[in-house]
C-alpha cells in the first residue's frame, strides 16, 4: 500500500461518507465515488456539494469520479473505505468482485445484523478479504463538526499500527487528528456498543433524569464495554483511549448523536417504527442492540445497560419501567 499513489474509493453516500470524502481530498488528488443515482450524482455535479448530507461542505467536483458501478469503483481503486450503515451492508456489497485483492477500511459503526457479524468478520468471511488488508475508523468523530473543520480525533486499527499508520495518513490534516491501534476486535466492538449505550442515555433524557444521573450511566457504560470486549477479545488496551470512551461520550451526550436522538424520543413515548419515521436516518443502535444480545449468549458478559435497552425495544418492556429496574443496578 502506497498511499502516495493508490487509487481511494468511497462507498457510502450519507452523513459519514461525505465527511470521509472531504478528509481524503485533503490529501489526495481525486477519488472515486460510489452513489446508486444519476440524479444524485447530476444535482453533485450542479451544485458542488452532496445533495442530500452536509450540503454545507463544497467540492471541486473535478476530484471527484463518480461511479454507479460498484464493481467500476472497486476495479479502479487500490484502497476503498466503506461508510453505509451495517443493516444494508450486504445489499450494496451484493455482487462486488475482487475485494480481496483491495485494501478496505471501514467507517461501518455497526454490527451485520443477519449474521451478528463485524464488518471486519463479514468482509472476511464472504469476500476473503485478509485481516491483514483490513482496517477500522473509530474515535469520536461526528460528520457534522468534521464539515465544519471543528479539532476531531480518528482512531485507524489494523492487525498491526505500521498498517494502521499509513491507513492514518490519507484522512490526517490540520483538523483531524489520527492515532493507530492494532485492536481491530476491539474498536468495532466498541463503536457497536456505544450506540446501545447512547440510546440508553436517550431513553434517560427523554424520561427527565438528570445529569447525575446521565453520569453515572455512562462511566458504569464504559465498565460493561471493557467486560465485553475483554471477554471477546482479550488483549491489552486501554479502554480510557478515544476509541472506547471518546467514541462513548461523545454518542452519549452529542445534539448530532441520532442514537441519543432515537432513545430520547422511545423515552418519550415514541413507538420504535414512529421513532425511526421521524428520525429519517438509520440507528445503528437499533439493529445492534438485538445482535450483540444474540452475540453475548455465547459469553453470557454481565451487560444491564444493553440489556435493558434490548427489553424496551425488542420485548416492548415500558422505558420508565425497565429504567427503574435498572437503575438499581447501576448503584
Amino acid at each position: 500500500m502506497n498511499i502516495k499513489t493508490s487509487k481511494v474509493g468511497v462507498i457510502g453516500s450519507g452523513s459519514w461518507a461525505t465527511a470521509i470524502a472531504k478528509m481524503l481530498l485533503e490529501n489526495v488528488n481525486e477519488i472515486n465515488w460510489f452513489f446508486r443515482k444519476e440524479s444524485t450524482i447530476e444535482q453533485f455535479k450542479q451544485n458542488k456539494h452532496n445533495p442530500r448530507y452536509l450540503r454545507e461542505v463544497e467540492f471541486d467536483t473535478s476530484k471527484i469520479n463518480f461511479c454507479q458501478d460498484l464493481n467500476c469503483l472497486i476495479n479502479n481503486s487500490d484502497i476503498i473505505i466503506i461508510a453505509v450503515p451495517s443493516a444494508y451492508l450486504p445489499q450494496i456489497l451484493e455482487g462486488a468482485d475482487n475485494l480481496s485483492e483491495k485494501y478496505i477500511l471501514s467507517g461501518v459503526k455497526g454490527i451485520v445484523t443477519d449474521e451478528n457479524l463485524l464488518v471486519a468478520e463479514y468482509l472476511n468471511k464472504y469476500f476473503n478479504v485478509s485481516y491483514d488488508n483490513l482496517g477500522v475508523l473509530a474515535g469520536p468523530c461526528h460528520a457534522e463538526e468534521v464539515a465544519r473543520e471543528k479539532l476531531s480525533y480518528l482512531t485507524v486499527a489494523c492487525t498491526t499500527e505500521e498498517r494502521a499508520e499509513k491507513f492514518a495518513r490519507l484522512l490526517r490534516s490540520e483538523y483531524i487528528f489520527t492515532t493507530a491501534s492494532d485492536d481491530i476486535w476491539g474498536t468495532e466492538y466498541a463503536a457497536v456498543l456505544k450506540n446501545i449505550i447512547a440510546i440508553a442515555a436517550g431513553v434517560a433524557h427523554g424520561l427527565r433524569y438528570g445529569d447525575n444521573f446521565h453520569a453515572v450511566l455512562v462511566s458504569r457504560a464504559i465498565q460493561e464495554m471493557k467486560r465485553f470486549v475483554d471477554t471477546v477479545h482479550p488483549i491489552s488496551r486501554d479502554i480510557k483511549a478515544p476509541a472506547y470512551l471518546g467514541d462513548l461520550m461523545v454518542t452519549s451526550y452529542s445534539q448530532f448523536s441520532r442514537n441519543r436522538t432515537f432513545g430520547t424520543m422511545i423515552g418519550k413515548g415514541y413507538s420504535v417504527k414512529a421513532a425511526q419515521l421521524e428520525l429519517n436516518m438509520v440507528a445503528e443502535g437499533y439493529y445492534a442492540s438485538k445482535s450483540i444480545q444474540k452475540v453475548n449468549e455465547k459469553y453470557k458478559v454481565e451487560m444491564p445497560i444493553c440489556e435493558a435497552v434490548y427489553r424496551i425495544l425488542y420485548d416492548k418492556v415500558p422505558p420508565a419501567k425497565e429504567f427503574t429496574r435498572l437503575t438499581k443496578k447501576l448503584c
